[in-house]
Formats: C-alpha cells, structure tokens, sequence
C-alpha cells in the first residue's frame, strides 16, 4: 500500500492502517515500517497525523526522511508540519 503513494505525497500511519483494515492500529504501521529492509518501500512519505515527522527514539531517520521529501517537493512550515490539505495523498478508489 505504501509503495502506491505518489512521489511528493504523503500519507498517515492511520490511513494506511485503515484501507488495510486495521482502523486504529497506526502504530502497528509505524513498527512495520521501522523493520523494512526493502529499499523500494517509500517508508518516508508517512507521518503522523498532525502533518509531522515522528520522532525517532533512536538514529537520525527522522533527518533523512525530511531531506527525502524536499528533494520530491514537500515543504515544511516553520514549525516542521506538512500541510495535508495540500500534500496528502487521496487515492480515489479503496486498495485491496
């Protein structure tokens, strides 16, 4: 599900979690992203719900993944967050 969010879009840990039918386990999306080792998951265009970057307890993936997406054109305001309104993915008909 995750590879089909386009370049410059991103999407929530709980939107994916729901068109996977897991409605309120995004964290479960975040634990699962955190343990790929499949280079070709764009794991970096999913954030939290309020537009953010989750904040990483460990390493500096929180710092790649911001530079991932400016480099496809997602800006960040002056306090970190990512506009849905203008950036988040809105696929028109439901994954399977």
């Amino acid at each position: 599900m995750v590879k089909r969010v386009p370049k410059g879009r991103v999407t929530t840990y709980g939107q994916i979690a729901a068109r996977a039918g897991l409605a309120g386990h995004a964290r479960q999306v975040g634990y699962a992203l955190a343990a790929l080792e499949d280079d070709s998951i764009p794991w970096y265009r999913v954030i939290n719900a309020k537009g953010e970057i989750s904040p990483r307890t460990w390493g500096d993936s929180h710092v790649t993944q911001r530079d991932l997406l400016e480099d496809e054109g997602v800006e960040f305001n002056e306090t970190g967050r990512i506009s849905l309104a203008r950036f988040q993915w809105k696929p028109k008909a439901k994954c399977p």
